[in-house]
């Protein structure tokens, strides 16, 4: 092969290799730690204990009952309503939705007292507290406590419900329980461990602004020359091989020889 394009793709190989280096490095960190994981580890599932419910000999009212005072209230139409348990104690969980002055229909939470049928407000500071500690199955010393109104993109409690209390605990791995204030329940658990498995997945995906994108043109971008670098290491390796490069020797012809 001409000796120029064996230079070329050469220094191709190369500066791939050199700018991409990094991202295969990062992609082969991230794929060990996903793979040597136990997942219900790390989304938290081992410190969460189940909810333990109510005897059904209690008597609850019927749920028609919240319903009419939500009807009262301007509710348009129900969506669903669910019987939970709150601190030992049996909550309607009813999701509606409501037509507002700007002529939007926005969706609501409202929690009712399914003994009474009486609506209540989202939970205290105090309630979500002592929530957390029942559903944690780890040490009960809190750390810390956050009222959420808002996140952004790379906030551990994403697109999730709020408002929301963090409930931090010190131990295990600063476990922070989060509790979704109108509905009344534990949403989710994050630890340490799945920090650092939010960290990698993000460069993993090469999503910086929300983590979970797969088809972003930058991943889309670097696979595309990740296999360019691929494709010039074997094209390198045969036009540097020997014996691809040995030209076959042109026999001549044997002259008898005279006497």
């Amino acid at each position: 092969m001409n000796r120029t394009w064996h230079l070329r793709i050469r220094k191709t190989h190369r500066y791939l290799g050199l700018f991409i280096g990094v991202q295969f490095l990062l992609w082969t960190v991230g794929g060990l730690y996903f793979s040597w994981s136990n997942l219900n580890d790390i989304h938290g599932d081992h410190l969460k204990r189940a909810a333990t419910g109510f005897p059904v000999s209690q008597s609850l009212v019927s749920p028609s009952v919240p319903m009419n005072a939500l009807r009262q209230m301007g509710m348009t139409s129900l969506l669903t309503v669910t019987l939970i348990e709150v601190l030992n104690r049996p909550f309607y969980q009813l999701s509606y939705q409501m037509q507002h002055g700007n002529g939007h229909v926005l969706t609501h939470t409202q929690l009712a007292d399914a003994k009474t049928g009486q609506l209540r407000g989202e939970l205290t500071q105090t309630e979500a507290t002592a929530l957390a500690r029942q559903r944690f199955s780890g040490p009960s010393e809190v750390e810390r406590v956050e009222y959420l109104t808002t996140t952004n993109g790379h906030h551990e409690y994403r697109e999730k419900p709020l408002p929301a209390y963090a409930i931090t605990f010190r131990q295990p791995a600063h476990a922070t329980v989060y509790v979704a204030a109108q509905l009344g329940t534990v949403q989710t658990v994050r630890t340490d461990p799945w920090r650092i498995f939010d960290v990698l997945w993000m460069l993993h995906t090469m999503d910086y602004e929300g983590r979970d994108d797969i088809n972003n043109g930058l991943l889309r971008a670097f696979s595309i020359l990740g296999l360019l670098t691929i494709s010039s290491g074997f094209a390198l390796y045969f036009v540097s091989s020997p014996q691809l490069r040995r030209k076959p020797k042109q026999g001549r012809k044997s002259q008898p020889t005279a006497f």
